[in-house]
């Protein structure tokens, strides 16, 4: 089975007009119920878009239609072992939540109210029908993503920590792992559990909603039936995805920017998951968003219904089109129905077979490896013991021998240079320095239990020599004390090591005093500097920015805020008393900053005269640095013609151009055979050329032509400056 996914065209709020409704709900044959969603193009309102779902609501649909219509059905499955998941999807502000949660009236209840109410009352009623036999048991968990992270609404937000609850897989399922459960009797304890669960979840106000959702809630509702020995568990899953968000029309400020992009995140990476279901990828993109890794669109067992919520006004008429696509896409995903298992209640297993007097127990066998057992928690415990060692962990052998055979230390000189190791590593006996050359060498370390020894004479009793652990740590750390005394003094004589001189600690020099304070000046006045100037600039933008309103009186204010940070300069003075003047404040005799003008050419009348006309230019303190580049070449005779005639070389290019020739004008440097050819088209369009008027009269209008422009008429003068 597929999704089921059902629109719902939300009612108009107050300040909302008829004449702004774009969306309307369509009937695929007449006496059917809707099943279209209608939208005009937006680039062509003529053209009409048509997208088809399972259902379509209107804006008339009440709260219990919708229930009643698409929720209430399919209440017998979630009964049967059958997950159900809902889920509301849509842009802000279009009634998602409203959709979900409802109001606080009876009618205005939403679908996750209704769904408790019905989980309850057949609840009560399978158990009436059983005569008791059957029990329904019911848990609530709820929690929200909010920033991609996970809280449980259901406790308090002192407890929540900074990286939220974790995610884990389970049977091909995703779980939450620390998520709290709470058992439901009734319907009087959900609403005082779902309500303080509700304070809980993050909202906020925007331009486009005044309650907006800045968080995913998921309500999981674990429905638990037990038969004697037989226990069914479903579960019931209600979602209120936050809407996606524009952040050119909500006005957002900075925490909640972080928060929408958090959103749009991670409803992007579900039409993501959306597109690769339906396109039959391979790779579906669920773990990049922990909200697509819940609620697993595709992979998930059982019934899910979409519930997409459409605002019907024009100025949600691109985010209505982009959730249509979407949704209209989500259709084709398909959802396997698979009924939940049965477990059956087993009694817990006995242990008491496991112990007892008769056990018989395999005797302990000693260690083959016992060099290996000491960890580092027991080298440091020996470490931190000084006064008696702890009892080692092999046997230290005390083979007899002869008499004539003293007992020698094991010569430690290889580990002066590291740190002593406890005294197991010492391997070799006593007794293997006499008969080492008698016996082969060893293959493996035998054990330390019914270890046999070849049959050695047994002298005296009163010659027998033991050593035990102490003495012979107490030899090996005396000799390496001995070798490192040795090599001390051969290195150095103790005698001739100078001893440091305590030098006394001379204070600083005034010099040095003197270029820290220079240098601390220097660093506070830099510093002071640079603020000094950010906020001089913050002040210009925002007098440019009220000058731009039309408020003079501020950009007059916060032009003079702006003046100690730029002292004496020239082009803010004048700005400030270009306001005075302007609002009355002073005259313009008092003015004292001169007045810059620049000539500023219009366009050729039909005389062939320019008017020449003088403005003043000015402009703002720049926020960055302007480069203008100034380009060197010949003058042309644009401004000797204002003045009076045109020089030689001008008047010999226009001769050229209105003689009409192809091949002279082809001579001309930066004229080709299709420039040529097209300027004598132009110009015989204007006249054959016998007339003062259909001819060309300034280089001004000849770069007017089509074609032509600025930088032919320059190579071109430069062409004959260059011949003459």
């Amino acid at each position: 089975m597929s999704v089921r996914v059902v629109a719902r065209i939300r009612p108009l709020l107050e300040k909302e007009l008829d004449k702004d409704v774009i969306v309307s709900g369509d009937r695929a044959q007449d006496g059917k119920p809707l099943t279209i969603v209608k939208i005009p193009n937006p680039k062509n309102e003529a053209e009409e878009f048509s997208f088809a779902f399972n259902s379509v609501y209107d804006r008339a649909t009440t709260q219990e239609e919708l229930f009643t219509s698409e929720v209430a059905p399919h209440m017998k499955a979630l009964f049967q072992g059958y997950d159900v998941t809902i889920f509301a999807y849509g842009v802000t502000g279009t009634g998602k939540t409203h959709t979900m949660r409802g109001g606080l009236k009876l009618a205005e209840r939403g679908v996750i109210p209704r769904l408790l109410s019905n989980v309850f009352r057949r609840g009560k009623k399978l158990a009436k029908d059983s005569n008791g036999e059957t029990t329904v048991e019911v848990a609530l968990s709820y929690y929200e993503i909010y920033n991609d992270k996970v809280y449980d609404l259901l406790e308090p937000p002192e407890k929540r920590t900074p990286s939220g609850l974790p995610l884990r897989e389970k049977d091909g399922k995703t779980l939450v792992v620390g998520l709290s459960e709470r058992s439901c009797g009734d319907l009087k304890d959900f609403e005082k559990l779902y309500i303080e669960a509700n304070n809980n979840r993050v909202t906020a106000a925007t331009k486009l909603n005044a309650h907006s959702s800045r968080s995913h809630a998921i309500l999981r509702v674990k429905v638990t039936q037990t038969t004697g020995d037989m226990v069914r568990e479903s579960i019931a899953s209600a979602i209120d995805l936050a809407g996606s968000e524009d952040n050119r029309r909500t006005d957002n400020g900075k925490e909640r920017l972080v928060e929408s992009a958090a959103i749009n995140k991670s409803l992007f990476v579900l039409s993501q998951c959306i597109d690769a279901i339906s396109r039959g990828d391979k790779r579906i993109p669920y773990r990049e968003s922990k909200m697509t890794r819940i609620l697993s669109l595709g992979q998930n067992n059982g019934i899910t219904i979409m519930i997409l919520n459409l605002a019907p006004i024009r100025s949600y008429h691109l985010d209505t089109l982009s959730s249509l696509n979407v949704s209209s896409r989500a259709k084709r995903i398909e959802v396997r129905e698979i009924e939940n298992e049965v477990v059956f209640k087993q009694p817990p297993r006995s242990t008491s077979g496991l112990g007892g007097p008769n056990v018989v127990r395999q005797p302990l066998r000693p260690l083959a490896n016992a060099h290996n057992v000491a960890t580092g928690a027991v080298l440091a415990a020996k470490a931190a013991e000084k006064a008696e060692k702890p009892a080692k962990a092999f046997m230290v052998y005390t083979d007899k021998k002869p008499a004539a055979t003293p007992a020698r230390p094991v010569p430690a000189v290889a580990n002066t240079s590291s740190k002593l190791q406890p005294p197991m590593i010492i391997t070799k006996r006593s007794s293997d320095v006499a008969d080492s050359l008698l016996r082969p060498s060893k293959l493996a370390r035998p054990t330390q239990i019914g270890l046999s020894r070849p049959p050695v004479a047994a002298p005296p009793k009163e010659q027998h020599l033991s050593i035990s652990a102490a003495q012979i740590e107490a030899m090996v750390e005396k000799k390496v004390a001995e070798i490192l005394a040795s090599r001390a003094a051969e290195v150095i004589p103790v005698a001739t090591i100078p001893e440091p001189a305590v030098q006394p600690k001379d204070e600083i020099s005034e010099e040095v005093k003197r270029r820290l304070d220079a240098l601390e000046k220097r660093i506070e006045k830099e510093s002071r500097g640079e603020d000094g100037r950010s906020e001089g600039l913050r002040l210009l933008l925002q007098a440019r920015q009220a000058k731009e309103r039309g408020d003079d009186e501020g950009a007059l204010r916060f032009y003079e805020s702006a003046l100690p940070y730029f002292p004496g300069q020239a082009k803010l003075l004048a700005k400030i008393e270009k306001l005075k003047i302007k609002l009355g404040k002073m005259a313009p005799e008092e003015r004292t900053t001169p007045r810059k003008t620049k000539k500023i050419m219009v366009r050729r009348d039909e005389d062939g005269e320019y008017d020449g006309t003088e403005a003043d230019v000015e402009d703002d303190v720049p926020l960055r640095h302007r480069k203008t580049s100034k380009k060197k070449g010949p003058k042309s005779s644009d401004g000797e013609e204002s003045m009076g005639p045109a020089s030689p070389k001008t008047q010999q290019l226009l001769d050229i151009v209105n003689s009409r020739d192809l091949a002279l004008i082809k001579g001309l440097h930066g004229f080709g055979a299709k420039k040529a050819q097209d300027l004598v088209d132009v110009l015989n369009l204007k006249g054959d050329g016998s007339d003062e008027v259909n001819k060309i009269a300034s280089l001004s209008q000849l770069k007017m032509l089509p074609g032509i422009g600025t930088r032919t008429v320059e190579r071109a003068y430069e062409g004959l400056a260059l011949a003459v």
